[in-house]
């Protein structure tokens, strides 16, 4: 199966930029989809319905709206807009987020990830499917509300707009445990941390979830999508540096000392002691340090950086990793028109 490619625009800076002719570049070599993102800016829909209306195939998808940041409702009558719009081409990506965005930005509880995203998923396929009122009594979220301030009038209700029922939905998972539950009830997913070796250690759980969605679900059926910065570049201990700040503030920062999913994935990569380090000096205001303390191996297991020769070359073990797809970042457009024709030549 050929491997697909996705363009990872990510979320904005402080002023929000489109890069419209990369996305009409990356839709002329074949590119599959293009992805935005939001943390706490820029939300990751909008700028998708702009880029709908500047573009004919490419697919449109979200790595990753945040669960919080909508309700289930909402964000199903919002991918069912953007799909309305450019038929066929919304892919609804999801993730948690971690409990300082959820309850610090979003003021919602942290809760349980694991029955929130069961409950949210389920919902939103009712509203697509519009086969009855919705309703949902689930662990963490149920329509009718009927919790704390609740009148007690709440009444289900059907779209209005006739959506597309199989908008496909995927998850951004890492635990154990909710890497089982995207195999279950979601049609792709976005592996946090992915370098060719991951799939290896989730191969069970992804098939005990397929085992329970039962229906024959199957490896077919699932789109593994995970994120791979690429740099075209001759000096390659250069482009390893610049990464670092960015992932230093993942794995130091964001999110509590005892509740880091970014630092767990580190760790789990075997890379402990320096995931440790890097925490405690971003926790102490060394910033510059935390980067610094990042293993030059940690960035290019995850990445495809040097001269093309080398790009090429390590691309074959992305290719045999189990990903059905690649989301490429890159800052230039070398760097995207030569996964192109990588993935041309292993199609």
């Amino acid at each position: 199966m050929a491997l697909k490619l996705g363009l990872m625009l990510g979320y904005s800076g402080s002023q929000l930029r489109i890069p419209l002719e990369t996305v009409k570049l990356a839709e002329r070599l074949g590119y599959d989809a293009v992805f935005t993102a939001e943390a706490y800016g820029s939300d990751a829909i909008t700028p998708l319905a702009w880029i709908a209306a500047h573009t004919e195939r490419i697919r449109l998808g979200t790595a990753v709206i945040q669960l919080a940041g909508r309700t289930p409702a909402m964000a199903a009558m919002q991918m069912g807009t953007l799909d309305a719009l450019a038929p066929g081409r919304a892919i609804c990506g999801i993730g948690v987020s971690g409990p300082q965005i959820v309850e610090g930005w979003y003021g919602q509880p942290w809760g349980k990830p694991y029955w929130r995203i069961r409950d949210y998923v389920t919902i939103m396929r009712k509203v697509f499917a519009r086969e009855a009122p919705v309703s949902h009594e689930g662990r963490e979220i149920s329509l009718p509300y009927t919790g704390e301030g609740a009148m007690g009038i709440g009444k289900p209700l059907m779209s209005i707009l006739h959506m597309n029922p199989d908008i496909p939905i995927w998850l951004g998972t890492g635990t154990d445990t909710n890497v089982r539950l995207t195999a279950e009830i979601a049609d792709g997913w976005i592996p946090l941390n992915f370098v060719p070796g991951t799939l290896e250690s989730y191969r069970s759980y992804i098939e005990e979830g397929f085992a329970r969605a039962g229906g024959g679900k199957s490896w077919q059926d699932f789109e593994i999508r995970p994120m791979v910065t690429v740099v075209v570049t001759d000096d390659v201990r250069a482009a390893l540096q610049t990464p670092k700040p960015m992932l230093a503030l993942y794995v130091g920062g964001m999110g509590h000392r005892n509740k880091n999913f970014h630092k767990d994935m580190m760790v789990r990569r075997g890379y402990g002691e320096a995931a440790e380090r890097i925490q405690e000096l971003f926790l102490s205001g060394r910033k510059a340090e935390a980067a610094e303390a990042i293993p030059d191996e940690y960035i290019d297991e995850g990445a495809l950086m040097g001269p093309p020769q080398r790009v090429r070359e390590r691309f074959v073990e992305w290719v045999d990793s189990g990903a059905t797809g690649l989301t490429v970042i890159s800052s230039n457009d070398q760097g995207i028109e030569l996964l192109a024709d990588l993935a041309a030549e292993h199609g």
